[in-house]
Parts: C-alpha cells; sequence; structure tokens
C-alpha cells in the first residue's frame, strides 16, 4: 500500500472519530437540556428540539432488534471498509471517501447509542412538514446516500467502479 493511500485512509478514520464525537456530543446535550423538558421552539411552526428516545430504525420502524441493528451496520462497516481499501486514491474518488466517511460515522454513532441504552437518541424535529424527530447521525447517512446514489447514477462510470468487483481470477485465489 502506498504512503499516499495510508494518508488517506487515516484521514478517512480521523475524519470518522471526528463526526461520531459530534454526533456524541449532540446527543449528550440532547439528554441533558431536552429529556423530560417541553420541545425547545428554533423557528416557530418550522423547526424544534424534541426529545426521543428511539427503539427503532428511520420513522420508528423495526422497534426493539437491537441485534439486528447491530448485526447490519457490522456489515455496513465492513462493506464500507473494504470499499475505501480498495478505492484507488485519485482525486475522483475523494468524494466518495468522504460520503463513505459520513455513513461510517453516522452509523457507528447510532451503533454507539444502542449499545449503551438499547435506544437511538434523538432530538432535531421539522414541524412544518411532521418529519420524523432525527439526529445528527441521520443526517449524516441520509444527505450522504442520497450524494452518494446521485454521484453513482450520473457522475461514476462502470469502468470508475471495476475496482469493486470480483472477477474471475479473484475466485481462483480464494480456492
Amino acid at each position: 500500500m502506498s504512503r499516499k493511500k495510508k494518508l488517506l485512509l487515516f484521514s478517512d478514520l480521523l475524519g470518522m472519530v471526528v463526526l461520531i464525537f459530534i454526533d456524541q456530543y449532540t446527543k449528550r446535550l440532547a439528554v441533558i437540556h431536552l429529556k423530560d423538558q417541553a420541545a425547545w421552539n428554533i423557528i416557530n411552526g418550522v423547526l424544534e428540539l424534541n426529545y426521543l428516545e428511539n427503539t427503532g430504525a428511520a420513522f420508528g420502524m423495526l422497534q426493539n432488534q437491537k441485534v439486528f441493528f447491530i448485526f447490519v451496520v457490522v456489515v455496513i462497516l465492513g462493506v464500507i471498509a473494504y470499499v475505501l481499501f480498495k478505492t484507488p486514491d485519485g482525486r475522483k474518488y475523494t468524494i466518495l471517501h468522504v460520503l463513505l466517511g459520513l455513513i461510517a460515522a453516522g452509523a457507528i454513532g447510532n451503533m454507539i447509542d444502542r449499545i449503551r441504552y438499547d435506544y437511538v437518541v434523538d432530538f432535531i424535529y421539522f414541524v412544518w412538514i411532521n418529519f420524523p424527530i432525527f439526529n445528527v447521525a441521520d443526517i449524516y447517512i441520509s444527505v450522504s446516500a442520497v450524494v452518494l446514489v446521485f454521484l453513482l447514477l450520473f457522475y461514476y462510470k462502470e469502468k470508475d467502479l471495476n475496482f469493486i468487483s470480483f472477477k474471475q481470477e479473484h475466485y481462483r485465489e480464494i480456492k
């Protein structure tokens, strides 16, 4: 592995640590200032901070499935690690590193909550569209996933992503 690739992967890891810290810090602030309190109105009728302990996934689905969520996160993190290690270190792939780092940080941030508390701390609520209450880690995951899908559909060509595919010689090496 080249020195440049090692530096890029270290940057990915450092970025994830910083993002996880920000997520956990905001959740801690929510626990301290919002738990058992009335919602804080930020923009009347639009945005408020409202404490919620979410035992489910997005939009409250799959309530109380802690082991399942942890398993899914571990698989997702494995896939992300594989792709990050395989991704070429050219400028064209910088955004891919950033997006995958954001998704990983968000997944880890919510997994930390599930392991510590058996629920995820949510606190951001868009009142005007009655959107489900969410947190900073959810923002990392959602925004990055949308941008990633856009890039995969309209920016990267199939040949740009050949580094991910398993070619026949990979299978021979495994046997």
